[in-house]
């Protein structure tokens, strides 16, 4: 994950974050992944802007999404083929840009935090929950940490929720001032990755 440097989109200026996914050669042979997501957001944090998929592998995708906020709609393109536009509602941000939003609100146990989301296929409220404050340990060092599990079964339209089942995402985020995810968890196909901080750069 990485914060670029800023952009100007269409006269806008914005965020532009990056998520890139590479498995190593040995975990190839099960489950390869190639991805990197690019979510470009207003200076404000108050919408995206526009969102871009590429993925090589079994599944591959060449995803862009575009947010027309005078209309209030977004489009979804795959390898440049166009599906009908879906309704936002003021405030919608993309999947990559929920990390960066859940960071600038108040977090604390018990609190649930509501985020319009929208992979310009569809258009759902995400609630994030805090579901306990905890120590973890990342190579030898603690961190005082927030759990916090977005709901984003409802983002995968075919998936059956099962009682029980392992929440699609869970990120641990810092307990101080800066909200730091140190922390990933996501469900794949074949069980979890998990994602740990190794490095923060200036």
């Amino acid at each position: 994950m990485e914060v670029l440097p800023m952009e100007t989109l269409a006269g806008i200026r914005v965020y532009h974050f990056a998520m890139i996914m590479k498995t190593s050669t040995t975990i190839d042979h099960i489950y390869k992944v190639r991805e990197r997501q690019d979510s470009y957001c207003d200076i404000g944090m108050t919408h995206s802007i526009l969102y871009k998929k590429v993925a090589e592998g079994e599944h591959p995708r060449d995803v862009m999404v575009n947010f027309y906020w005078d209309k209030l709609e977004a489009t979804r393109s795959n390898f440049g083929e166009k599906m009908a536009p879906v309704h936002i509602v003021p405030g919608t941000f993309d999947t990559v840009s929920l990390y960066y939003v859940i960071r600038l609100k108040d977090i604390s146990e018990n609190k649930v935090i509501e985020i319009p989301i929208s992979e310009g296929d569809n258009s759902i409220m995400v609630k994030a929950s805090v579901t306990k404050r905890e120590m973890i340990k990342i190579d030898e060092k603690m961190y005082d940490t927030f759990q916090v599990i977005p709901d984003m079964e409802k983002l995968e339209s075919q998936q059956v929720v099962k009682k029980g089942d392992v929440p699609e995402l869970i990120i641990w985020f810092t307990a101080d001032d800066k909200r730091i995810p140190v922390r990933i968890q996501s469900k794949v196909k074949v069980g979890y990755f998990v994602f740990e901080l190794i490095a923060i750069e200036p």
